[in-house]
């Protein structure tokens, strides 16, 4: 599949069901990946500061979520700092919210399930 030209500045990937998944750098494109998710679509973050928000576009399954926790808590600072398992938060985007004084790549969240991404799992990771 071929990514859509708009996408192709973010870590990206297609989730084995097809859904293509879009992730921010840093703070910045954390922003611009947050403003992309419809109302419905799963956003994920891990618990910890220091990761990417990784947006699933089109309706997800649990399978799509949890190769994108993995993929997530791969580029987490939690991950790179401690090498065990990451808590990784799942949302839509309705959920998230922006208020006046919050830093750059930095969202409130209404309501969050819980991913653990696995060690094994995200040593699975190929870069």
């Amino acid at each position: 599949m071929e990514i859509d030209k708009e996408y192709k500045k973010y870590r990206h990937f297609y989730t084995s069901a097809g859904n293509l998944v879009i992730c921010g750098k840093n703070a910045e494109q954390n922003e611009e990946v947050v403003k992309l998710a419809e109302k419905d679509e799963s956003v994920l973050h891990t618990k910890a500061p220091g990761s990417p928000f990784c947006l699933i576009k089109g309706l997800a399954n649990a399978k799509d979520k949890k190769e994108t926790a993995i993929f997530c808590a791969y580029y987490s600072r939690d991950w790179k700092m401690n090498k065990k398992d990451v808590e990784i938060h799942v949302f839509r985007g309705r959920d998230l919210f922006k208020e006046s004084g919050m830093a750059l790549g930095t969202f409130g969240v209404k309501r969050a399930k819980k991913i653990i991404a696995k060690k094994s799992d995200i040593e699975s990771i190929k870069k």
